[in-house]
């Protein structure tokens, strides 16, 4: 909930900037001018960074006992108040062999963020600069040392946008025979998870949860990076898209600008949709459709609903992330959750014991896991309206599309309106198929016999992520009615 409104904060105050959200209440008190923050690059090379402060300010980790004070300068900001609603509804009719499943829900949710007057706290680099110009950094510091072995970025925090009064956060919810999270969804993945569907015909929900944030909670902040050599020697990274990183022992190791953030890259230049057809073995959509037909369809379902909460669509990506790097799921990070989704996370979580086939069954989950990560790691890059249309759009449109962008990136050449699948050929669904382009800033163009399309100057990495949706939100409907 904070971390929804906060993040609805940055997108309307800052939206091509570079001011982060806060996403957790816990992290303000550390959100200190001049304090460290770690910068985790992600596993595919569009998703945007994750930010963790860390407990530590730049002071703590300089050799010598002198410690480095910052000098920082307040000023108002703006005052801010905001109001999101949501409404979803849904019916799943399904059947596969012996099991037969109606799941149907609605629901409305309301989110008010009523942070009032924001000040603004910014460092003063100039003086941090003088300050710092003859100190080295502690290279045996745990810090430092944990980060040497990752591929980690440390930043210092420059500004800090923060409440100046007490202010509130509310969010209410109604939701009615609601469709529980993604019904198991690792477990329906393979013969070594369980599965356990209860069938719950009438359930009722109404919420209603207010969050007092009291004054001075820092809701979003700017870092700058630091390049730090083997010797100790560092430099605070000035320059907009300046990367930072940890010399390691190895040259090949050592950040570049051309290796360590290819996501800054990759938004400011146009992607081709070619450079999925020598893609690597990583990046396959295929094991989605070795899923049951029934497990296929619920996923489907799922990630349609789920559309329409940002919030939800990255609390997905941030389990199947955690699940595909073998990491324990950490359910104190998921403490926004609501009671339907710690549902699921339980039964996603519902492993059972080993048996003689382990290891080949966890080879394919995992297979499983890295598609349904990829697919909905695409989906979180994609703007909102992109993700408003994939919501509306049925099992028929999608495979059309998906066959339709297959041939665009296959080929330079125009194509034959004629090569239009059938439902394509609709004026209506060709229409839905032009928005959808658009939306990610390229441009559907034709003639009496041809169509082509032309990517805009600012379409980075979109139309890449929205052919990936496409494929993958393709696979899993197909065969559906």
């Amino acid at each position: 909930m904070f971390s929804k409104a906060t993040a609805n904060f940055v997108r309307h105050i800052d939206p091509e900037g570079s001011l982060k959200h806060v996403s957790r209440l816990n992290d303000s008190d550390k959100l200190v001018p001049m304090a460290l923050v770690v910068k985790r690059n992600r596993m595919w090379f569009w998703q945007r960074p994750k930010y963790q402060p860390t407990d530590f300010t730049l002071s703590n980790l300089l050799q010598g006992d002198k410690v480095l004070s910052p000098d920082v300068s307040k000023t108002e900001f703006v005052t801010y108040k905001g109001t999101y609603r949501d409404k979803l509804s849904g019916k799943l009719d399904t059947e596969a062999g012996s099991v037969r499943a109606t799941l149907e829900g609605q629901g409305t949710s309301k989110l008010q963020s009523c942070f009032g007057k924001l000040k603004k706290e910014e460092l003063d680099v100039k003086k941090l600069l003088q300050d710092s110009s003859s100190r080295l950094i502690d290279m045996q510091q745990p810090l430092v040392q944990q980060l040497e072995k990752r591929a980690d970025v440390l930043a210092v925090v420059k500004e800090r946008i923060l409440t100046a009064n007490s202010c509130t956060v509310t969010q209410t919810k109604k939701e009615r025979c609601v469709f529980q999270g993604m019904l198991g969804l690792v477990g329906m993945m393979g013969s070594s998870f369980k599965v356990c569907v209860k069938d719950s015909n009438n359930i009722e929900a109404d919420s209603d949860v207010s969050l007092e944030i009291p004054s001075g909670t820092v809701i979003a902040y700017s870092i700058l990076e630091l390049e730090i050599k083997k010797s100790g020697h560092f430099n605070i990274c000035l320059q907009p898209g300046s990367i930072g990183g940890i010399e390691a022992d190895s040259p090949v190791s050592w950040p570049s600008h051309d290796s360590l953030d290819e996501v800054d890259k990759c938004n400011g230049e146009k992607v081709p949709l070619s450079a999925l057809q020598n893609g690597s073995q990583e990046m396959d959509l295929s094991p989605l459709a070795e899923l049951p037909q029934l497990t296929r369809c619920v996923l489907f379902k799922r990630l349609q609903e789920t559309l329409g909460d940002r919030t939800a669509l990255s609390y997905m990506e941030c389990l199947l992330e955690e699940l595909c790097s073998g990491e324990t799921l950490n359910m104190a990070k998921h403490k926004e959750l609501s009671e339907s989704q710690r549902k699921s996370l339980s039964a996603i979580l519902d492993r059972p014991g080993t048996d003689s086939h382990a290891e080949n069954s966890q080879c394919g989950i995992l297979s499983h896991l890295n598609a349904a990560h990829l697919l909905v790691s695409a989906l979180e890059e994609l703007p909102d309206p992109t993700l408003s249309l994939l919501s509306e759009s049925s099992a028929d449109f999608l495979e059309a599309f998906d066959t339709l962008m297959c041939m665009l990136k296959k080929s330079s050449e125009p194509l034959s309106i004629q090569c239009l699948p059938v439902p394509l050929q609709d004026n209506q669904a060709f229409q839905l198929a032009e928005q959808l382009l658009s939306s990610t800033n390229v441009t559907v163009k034709r003639d009496s016999d041809r169509l082509w399309m032309e990517m805009g100057d600012e379409a980075g990495v979109l139309p890449l992520v929205l052919c990936l949706s496409i494929q993958g939100l393709s696979l899993l409907c197909k065969g559906q009615k």
